[in-house]
């Protein structure tokens, strides 16, 4: 143990023994601030107490209140003094253990990177690259089809044409397409009678039209 608090004294104390010295101190001077304001309100109350009666006793009194509050104003400074030490090594001590620790990882890449050469890896990237232009080549020609090919817009086309002449056929065994009725709404009413029969007379025209076409549509 001799030796062990030698060697610390020789090397210095570490930022965390000095930080517990420093909280140490603060309890310290904080219990003597408490001693201090209840001695100060002593002395007040002793004062009071003698006032005109006894006034060497009260100025007594007065004189030790003094050096009490003298002593308590030190005390105020000096903490303030160890708070800001305390705060300044505790800021110290976490820049130091954050730089160890970013120069380990800086080590540890190293290390990791140290059997990687730059080089190599643009060449297995350029070897990577070729052999996926292969595989891309070789499933394009598994894919292509075998045998005739034929142009799908030509084939599209003689479609519509066979469509055509079925319709032409269809429509030339129905006798054509069915005559618009060609009578006309009268532009009169003569009498009630009259208009009501002109009426039923067109829409049976037309009801058999719309027949027509329906069949005409149906072999399409």
């Amino acid at each position: 143990s001799v030796r062990s608090k030698h060697h610390r004294s020789k090397g210095g104390p570490s930022p965390q023994e000095a930080i517990h010295k420093l909280r140490e101190t603060e309890e310290m001077l904080t219990k003597k601030q408490d001693y201090l304001e209840k001695r100060i309100e002593q002395e007040l109350m002793i004062a009071k107490k003698n006032g005109t009666k006894n006034k060497r006793a009260a100025l007594q009194a007065l004189k030790r209140k003094k050096r009490l509050e003298q002593q308590l104003t030190q005390i105020d400074g000096t903490l303030s003094t160890i708070e800001f030490q305390r705060e300044a090594l505790e800021n110290s001590h976490t820049n130091t253990e954050v730089l160890k620790n970013m120069g380990f990882a800086a080590n540890a890449m190293k290390k990791v990177h140290e059997n990687m050469d730059v080089d190599k890896i643009d060449d297995l990237l350029q070897d990577i690259t070729e052999q996926q232009d292969v595989a891309q080549e070789i499933s394009e020609a598994i894919s292509r089809p075998f045998g005739e090919t034929f142009d799908e817009d030509e084939l599209l086309a003689e479609l519509a044409e066979l469509e055509q002449e079925e319709l032409e056929e269809n429509m030339k065994s129905m006798g054509g397409l069915p005559s618009v009725p060609s009578s006309k709404l009268p532009s009169a009413r003569p009498s009630q009678r009259a208009s009501e029969c002109n009426t039923a007379r067109l829409e049976g025209e037309f009801l058999i039209f719309n027949q027509q076409l329906l069949c005409v549509f149906q072999y399409i």
